[in-house]
């Protein structure tokens, strides 16, 4: 008898903990719209809305709502559910990406031409890059 009062206050001990423990948490939000974030006075530094994840050695984008891959096929680009073989060797889950946020859009394209423009470039046409260039004996 004693034993099983032991065990019940064993239970509620836990359950205690356990409720203590999820109420520190806060509120945990899930949504299937990303066009409707929770306002910004809900734990602004808790919940973060991204729609789209750039890979950048591979200039592919994935869209989370749509789960679909965004890429370059030619100079267009498509969305398809699976990557085409020739990506086949790349592991995503491995690789570096970039959360998009504050970009919910469906063409990708504006987006990736305004902030993708100067990456990868050189900086070898910039003023002050002549700097280190070898000087003439004259």
């Amino acid at each position: 008898m004693e034993n099983r009062g032991l065990f019940k206050s064993g239970i509620l001990f836990i359950m205690v903990i356990v409720l203590l423990l999820l109420a520190r948490c806060g509120p945990v939000v899930v949504t299937s719209r990303p066009h409707n974030p929770p306002p910004p006075w809900f734990y602004p530094n808790r919940i973060e809305v991204v729609r789209y994840v750039y890979f950048p050695e591979y200039m592919i984008y994935y869209d989370l709502s749509a789960r679909t891959y965004l890429y370059l096929e030619g100079n267009v680009w498509v969305r398809r559910n699976t990557l085409p073989p020739r990506y086949s060797h790349i592991n995503l889950g491995r690789s570096r990406y970039e959360r998009i946020r504050d970009y919910s859009d469906d063409n990708i394209r504006g987006y990736h031409d305004e902030h993708n423009a100067n990456r990868g470039r050189s900086n070898r046409n910039t003023p002050g890059s002549n700097r280190n260039m070898s000087r003439s004996n004259g």
